[in-house]
């Protein structure tokens, strides 16, 4: 069965998982997981991205992220395209560093948004990393130490992207007690084993498993489940509607005629340049406002790959990415509408 595509949208809620291969350690040492925060604290101002939640454990990750206007998918292409190059180079391998693709479920904020920071930042106790939580409050590789101790700016961590603020506000006002509040909360999931709970499946977790499924729908009860989405049946059901209508957008474009080639000219159209200016290779600054525009369109706009956008402009996936970034900032400023 071919694998559902990704859910996203401005203001989206997202557990992220990231799994090496067979198993396998993506952090192999302190400098490998510094690394990978240097990585991730770039990219997330970059992208307007919260970060509320994370873990590094030797064989995965987790983070917790609410995406701004830039998907989770380009942010996560550019931290994990760039750490595995940087790792394999580092330890001479070759070959894919990370398990498939990394498994997104889009959440519900409320309730899930709390359970989830719990979950996540228990992981390094649980994956017996540490022994206790007074050691979980001290220890560097997870985001409960930031939250425990605020915004350290050491030579080895300069940890002000994580959103600790909005996270200390969902249990007081007061820093110092919401701090207390939070390691309460922390300490009384500690033996609780939430994950079943907390992997998606839309309504079908909250409400008891298979078993309390069965008994709704014998009484004549419908819920929607989906596993790409954590949720009450109507926050599923929300979800799917939009991410349909996205699809049925990118079906419309295609119905019309709007391809690569198409697209090319379109840019070309609303910029003032020929075809070829757009497809040329260089930096002039017409040259990227154009390549960044095109990536931005046929990317999010028609659904085209980031591999096969990369072939075709002769330049790499996280290139593509990056360009699309810059290409959703120049249609707004700009005021360019792909469709005439």
């Amino acid at each position: 069965m071919p694998r559902k595509a990704r859910i996203d949208a401005p203001g989206a809620l997202h557990h992220v998982i990231v799994r090496g291969i067979e198993r396998g350690k993506i952090f192999r040492s302190d400098s490998d997981r510094q690394n990978f925060l240097n990585r991730l604290g770039k990219l997330i101002p970059e992208t307007h991205t919260d970060c509320f939640a994370w873990a590094l454990i030797p064989n995965h990750v987790h983070l917790l992220l609410r995406t701004g206007s830039i998907p989770v998918s380009l942010l996560m292409s550019r931290l994990l395209t760039g750490y595995a190059l940087w790792f394999n180079k580092k330890y001479q391998r070759h070959g894919q560093l990370f398990q498939n693709r990394y498994k997104s479920v889009l959440c519900q904020e409320e309730p899930y948004l709390k359970e989830l920071v719990r979950y996540i930042h228990l992981n390094p106790l649980r994956a017996g990393l540490v022994d206790d939580l007074t050691k979980l409050d001290n220890y560097p590789w997870c985001g409960h130490s930031f939250l425990m101790h605020g915004i350290r700016k050491t030579k080895k961590t300069k940890q002000i992207w994580q959103n600790v603020d909005y996270i200390y506000g969902l249990f007081s006002a007061k820093k110092g007690l919401a701090r207390a509040r939070y390691r309460i909360f922390i300490e009384k999931g500690i033996g609780e084993d939430r994950h079943s709970a907390l992997t998606g499946g839309g309504l079908l977790r909250s409400i008891g498993g298979w078993t309390a499924l069965k008994e709704l729908r014998e009484a004549g009860l419908r819920v929607k489940g989906d596993e790409r989405i954590l949720g009450d049946s109507d926050f599923v059901q929300n979800v799917l509607k939009s991410a349909k209508e996205e699809f049925e957008e990118k079906y419309e474009l295609k119905a019309k005629g709007y391809d690569f080639e198409r697209v090319v000219r379109r840019v070309a159209e609303v910029l003032a340049m020929d075809v070829a200016g757009v497809m040329a290779l260089g930096k002039s600054p017409q040259t990227v406002k154009a390549r960044s525009l095109l990536c931005f369109w046929v990317h999010r706009r028609l659904g085209m790959t980031t591999i096969e956008i990369g072939r075709r402009l002769s330049i790499s996936q996280s290139a593509v990415s990056r360009s699309s970034t810059r290409g959703q900032k120049i249609a707004k400023e700009g005021c360019f509408e792909l469709i005439a």
